[in-house]
């Protein structure tokens, strides 16, 4: 029966292959943005595989700070865009930037804009010494066919979110050139953990009658677990130039299929609307399986995980991913 512990529990076991290189990497790791969706159960994941982790966030639950600092993570309360406290983080050897806006975007863009271009200037700034991955999007890639797009696709973001993670990226970017900062551009296609991801915004439409929509037809995943290890991983793969890396599943899923499926297992047929389209967010992660490997958990496990979770009474934070927007509105 899932738990919110058993899952916990499964997102921070490190690999092997994870120990191993993070005992390669020199230097402690600062993580901001570390109270997002991903952030807890990465430094988490960091600690146990034997790093010395400082976790900055403004943290304005207490819930996160006391899930990290139970499991041996250094916490640091600051407001990423307040240039004082800003300035009074630790220098460290390897950063991993995860501090960002989406949801929300849609009638303040400047926020949006501070967070994602904005301060990612700052801390390219402020971090030319160490070795960073920087959270990145496919976003910032046009809508593609199957495939989908590799990192030699031109940037083609559409809407005021994708756009402001381009700048992000030429922000890093500028650093990597001016300064030899070591940067790693990580693009990310939809971390699944069962509380939040495409699968269970399918899987609760399911549940609760809503028609699934088919315009968008198809989508990557990757287990959060293996997203995380990649990101850290990636420490050992910055480079100057900037390095750009899509981090996704190796599977194309379709929208359909993957409903029929969790239907199947719910006990409740889907409803769909909208006619299948062509296109979708889509990237090819082939660089990303040869460096690291394919994730620990199949796409086929996860829709059986993530049916299994809802079953068992398994909830999550009401943040949909919105994966079947077309016109980047968020």
């Amino acid at each position: 029966m899932w738990t919110e512990e058993k899952l916990n529990d499964l997102l921070t076991t490190p690999s092997s292959a994870l120990v191993e290189d993070m005992a390669r990497l020199p230097g402690d790791i600062l993580v901001l943005g570390a109270g997002g969706k991903m952030g807890p159960s990465l430094c988490v994941l960091a600690r146990r595989a034997g790093k010395r982790v400082a976790a900055v966030s403004r943290f304005s639950g207490c819930e996160e700070r006391n899930y990290l600092e139970e499991n041996g993570v250094e916490t640091i309360a600051a407001d990423l865009l307040d240039p004082a406290q800003r300035a009074a983080l630790p220098q460290m050897e390897n950063v991993v930037f995860m501090a960002g806006r989406k949801f929300g975007t849609q009638g303040r863009e400047w926020l949006t804009w501070a967070m994602n271009a904005s301060l990612p200037a700052f801390i390219a700034e402020q971090y030319r010494a160490s070795r960073i991955v920087a959270f990145s999007s496919g976003n910032v890639y046009p809508l593609a066919s199957p495939p989908g797009c590799t990192e030699q696709t031109p940037p083609e973001p559409v809407g005021e979110y994708a756009m402001s993670c381009l700048a992000r990226e030429r922000a890093f970017e500028f650093a990597a050139e001016t300064y030899g900062t070591k940067v790693l551009l990580y693009r990310l296609n939809y971390a699944t953990d069962l509380r939040y991801g495409v699968l269970y915004d399918i899987a609760e439409n399911i549940l609760e009658g809503r028609p699934v929509s088919l315009r968008t037809p198809c989508f990557n995943l990757i287990w959060q677990g293996s997203a995380n290890e990649i990101a850290l991983r990636a420490l050992l793969h910055a480079q100057s130039p900037a390095r750009k890396l899509n981090v996704t599943g190796p599977e194309v899923l379709s929208v359909k299929e993957t409903a029929l499926r969790l239907g199947e297992i719910l006990g409740k047929e889907p409803l769909f609307e909208g006619e299948e389209g062509e296109t979708a967010l889509l990237s090819d992660a082939s660089p990303a399986m040869e460096l690291f490997g394919p994730p620990g958990v199949t796409a086929g496990t996860l829709i059986e995980w993530q049916a299994r979770w809802l079953l068992d009474g398994g909830g999550g934070p009401g943040k949909p991913t919105h994966f079947e927007e077309r016109k980047g509105r968020y």
